[in-house]
This record gives C-alpha cells, structure tokens and sequence, in this order.
C-alpha cells in the first residue's frame, strides 16, 4: 500500500503540535513550582500566580526573554542541548525531567553518564531476587558483573563462579559450558547484546579492557565480536544440563529498571513441558539452606 505525501506530511504536523503543546505544558508547569526564594530571587510583591516568572527564569538561564516565551508557548523555534541543559538547571529539573524535556524539544537526550563505580545491592533489590524462589533469577551490572544471586541461580547454573562474571562464564568456563545445550548458537546473541549494551556507556574504559580479555582468553569471542553484530535481548529460552539433575528448560526475561540503567535482572521460569519444575524443587530440596548471594563484582580494568 502506498503512503500518499500528503497524509504522511499531517500526520507529521499533528504530531508536532502534539509535542509542542506537551512542551509548553511541562514548562509551565515547572516553572509554577520553583519559588524565587529557591533560587536565590527576592520574593518581591505579591504575585498572581506560583513560581518564577517567565522574566526571571530568563535571566536564571541565560537565554532572551521573548525567545523563552516563543519556547514555552510551543512555537517551531530552534533549541540546542546548551540552552536546554541551562533551562533544566533553571528550574531545577531532576535527570528524568532533563530527558523528558530534551524528547519534547526534539531533541536526542545525552548519553547516560558513565560513572564506573560497582552497582550496591540494596536490601529491596535482595528481597526481589529472593521472592523468585524456587525459580532462578540473578541481576547483573553493566559490565554483566554478578550484584546479586539467588539460591536457585546458583544451584542451577553454578552463579557466580570463580571469575564472578557472566560473559567470561558462558566462554571461559568448562563446566558452563559442557551444561550449556546450543552453546554455539547461544553465544553470538549473548556477544551481540553485550555489544549493543556497550554503545550505552561509550565512555566507559572498563569496557574496552573487558573486551581484550575476553579476546584474549576465547577465540570463539573473539570471531563474533568482529562480527559487529547488535541486538537488544529481552527474552529466550535456556536449556541446561546439570550433573545431578539432568536436563533443565527455562524461559528467561531481562528486564531493566528506569532508575538504574546499569542493571539487569534476569528471572527465569521453568518450561512446563519439560518437567523442570519438579526437577528444580527435588534439586533445591538438596541444595544448602536458602539464601541469596550479594556478590563483590570482579572488576575489569582500564589501561
């Protein structure tokens, strides 16, 4: 079916008045709950309506009073990431408003800060992980690090391992990958989406000294990293072989949090045509007592 232009070209027009009407919503919006006071401004008269008037929050950024008008009521006028950046700190935006603001303007919200420091695993993300039981789930950081393990991760897959790393696991491990069924053709998604979660933190050195390592120590990582393939994987299915157990199945899940890009919790379900489930409580009724396991990254370094 073919699009006609003129179509294609309203539909890009309402959607353009769409965002410019959220943009002048939101502005107005938070400008109304900033008080001078909170700024350093006099309070001065009384004054008709709450929060900053358009004149100071002007001065505050830096930027032109009639300019800033035209931004707040939503007319088509050029915004770059420097003004936008001295607006949000005008009005004291937090960095989910900042990315909010940045998508209404039209424009590319900047690159996730890349601080290298290890992800806490905080008692709320601990009592996640555990309420998953009997089932395996383990949450990684950016550099696919292990944070934290429940009980049947570890039972199941052997979490965290000696290196304390997933991807030098899955390449580097004998015995993960003796258990690990299709391992060849698991491991070039598993490459792909590493790549791909890499390009997030592109100033991150720790990536870089990951990779050469990686390299180093398995030929098989290095042939796919050199593919340059990408993808984002939010689910699959898992098939393991345990010494003791046998064959296990899992459908898994990656999910992120909004408020922690660097992690991702993995949960894993068993297949319910395998037989897994009763395989897994048998294996965890003779697993050590329950308990879930905060894990100290092993780090990469840069240079």
């Amino acid at each position: 079916m073919l699009a006609y232009p003129g179509v294609v070209t309203t539909r890009i027009t309402e959607a353009n008045a769409s965002r410019r009407a959220q943009l002048r919503d939101f502005l107005r919006s938070r400008r109304a709950r900033v008080s001078p006071e909170r700024v350093g401004l006099p309070a001065g008269p009384r004054r008709r309506t709450p929060g900053l008037r358009r004149e100071e929050l002007a001065v505050l950024a830096g930027v032109g009073v009639s300019w800033y008008t035209w931004l707040e009521q939503g007319r088509a006028i050029r915004v770059s990431g420097q003004v936008l950046d001295a607006i949000s700190s005008a009005l004291l935006l937090d960095e989910t408003e900042r990315h909010h603001l940045y998508l209404l303007a039209g424009l590319n919200p900047p690159a996730v800060p890349s601080a290298t420091a290890p992800s806490p695993a905080t008692p709320e993300l601990r009592r996640l992980v555990d309420a998953w039981l009997p089932n395996p789930a383990h949450i990684l950081d950016r550099h696919w690090n292990f944070v934290l393990v429940n009980e049947a991760a570890a039972a199941v897959f052997g979490y965290p391992g000696a290196d304390g790393n997933c991807l030098r696991s899955f390449f580097t491990d004998p015995g993960y990958r003796t258990g690990s069924r299709h391992w060849d053709d698991t491991a070039a998604g598993i490459v792909a989406e590493f790549r791909a979660d890499a390009a997030r933190f592109p100033d991150d050195p720790v990536f870089p000294a990951l990779v050469e390592r990686l390299r180093s120590d398995s030929p098989e990582f290095a042939t796919l990293w050199s593919r340059h393939d990408v993808r984002v994987g939010t689910h699959g299915v898992k098939e393991f072989h345990h010494a003791e157990a046998g064959r296990l199945v899992f459908e898994h899940s990656v999910l992120r949090f909004p408020d922690r890009p660097e992690l991702r919790l993995v949960l894993h379900l068993p297949d319910p045509a395998t037989g897994t489930r009763d395989t897994l409580e048998r294996l965890l009724g003779n697993a050590p007592g329950a308990e879930d396991h905060d894990v100290e990254p092993a780090r990469a370094t840069a240079g």
